[in-house]
């Protein structure tokens, strides 16, 4: 199977694959509106603006996985996203990355892009995962890492 068939559910509802975005770079993230790394939203927004006309886009998968940081219901995140943030790159519904119960999109990207020492788990919300325009996931980042810093990657990817 490939990330292009591992179906999604937006914040609105509506079930989906993700093969809209095939031929585009995407930099899929777990976020969380509570969290300490929330102000990485306005970066990660910066990054979905500036190359969204050339074949980029930020996914964004919130999770409540890590000290329940994210709001109950898919409609208070998308609002609080928007209002608090200016997010404007497509939210996806509320999920687990890690465990059992993890949804096979981030089961496919941490088997393709392991953390230290080889390990599967997601370690906090904003980790993030820079895909190509094939679906090969290219690098996993770090909560830490700001979206900023992944600047030089996208325009790489993107012939840019």
């Amino acid at each position: 199977m490939s990330l292009f068939d591992i179906e999604v559910k937006t914040i609105q509802g509506q079930v989906q694959t993700l093969e809209p975005y095939r031929g585009q770079v995407m930099l899929i993230v777990n976020t969380a509106t509570k969290c300490g790394f929330a102000p990485q939203f306005k970066g990660l927004q910066q990054l979905h603006d500036t190359y969204k006309d050339q074949g980029f886009s930020v996914l964004g998968f919130p999770s409540s996985q890590f000290a329940n940081q994210e709001l109950g219901m898919d409609e208070e995140v998308a609002q609080a996203c928007e209002l608090n943030f200016g997010v404007s790159f497509p939210l996806f519904s509320k999920i687990d990355v890690n465990g059992k119960t993890a949804h096979p999109l981030f089961k496919h990207l941490t088997k393709e892009a392991p953390g230290l020492l080889g390990s599967k788990l997601i370690k906090w919300n904003f980790t993030k995962f820079l895909v190509d325009q094939e679906g090969k996931v290219v690098k996993r980042f770090g909560p830490t890492d700001e979206p900023e810093s992944i600047d030089g990657q996208i325009r790489e990817l993107l012939g840019v």
